[in-house]
């Protein structure tokens, strides 16, 4: 039997790198898609034709915080109009690994950059996430996560004061907007964290 009719979708997973967001968005993917739903996977910064380019200017190297800013927001439009957009235009669900408020919890918080909302939200070119799940993990925790990995990027190696920071700022974004943020306590083993993410995709419809 064919699933019933939806309207689109579009889900980001946010959460300091060691998360798990990657894990639990090809989860949800694979949840979906056995359910008959069309589910486009992407993320940020990279999604875009332009974005293997500025993901690596902007890991690769030292830049001015403003600098770092801007190209996150050039490549989130060129994300936006490219992929994101039209996914969701033909009807499917859009699963993506950190949007805008990655820009709120690490430049804006961490990096202490004065930016308005009017400037993000032009990069977002009129799309907003349905719902933002924030995979919340103690910091020591995501470290020991990332212990391993063969090409830590710049951002690894920050301190702690900056991450906790970054944390602060997605508690705020849930507790400004409880029904479009939701936390999850992503400590746990993989598929307890699911279990959450399912509960959260039902709720939109899925």
């Amino acid at each position: 039997m064919a699933p019933r009719a939806l309207k689109p979708r579009f889900v980001v997973f946010e959460g300091i790198d060691g998360a798990g967001k990657s894990t639990q968005l090809a989860k949800a993917a694979a949840w979906l898609r056995a359910r008959g739903r069309e589910v486009i996977t992407t993320h940020e910064p990279g999604g875009s034709s332009i974005g293997s380019a500025l993901r690596e200017l902007i890991f690769a190297h030292e830049l001015a915080p403003e600098a770092e800013l801007l190209l996150f927001l050039a490549e989130r439009a060129a994300h936006v109009r490219e992929v994101i957009a039209p996914a969701l235009a033909r009807g499917a669900w859009v699963l993506c690994d950190r949007f805008t408020d990655s820009t709120r919890a690490y430049q804006v918080a961490g990096r202490g950059l004065a930016v308005p909302e009017d400037v993000l939200a032009f990069a977002e070119c009129g799309v907003r996430p349905d719902l933002v799940v924030w995979l919340d993990v103690p910091l020591a925790a995501a470290r020991a996560r990332m212990q391993g990995r063969s090409n830590p990027s710049r951002f690894d190696t920050l301190d702690e004061a900056f991450f906790a920071r970054v944390r602060s700022a997605y508690a705020e974004l849930v507790a400004r907007d409880a029904q479009r943020y939701r936390r999850i306590d992503a400590a746990g083993p993989p598929d307890a964290v699911f279990a959450h993410v399912r509960a959260l995709l039902e709720e939109l419809g899925a």
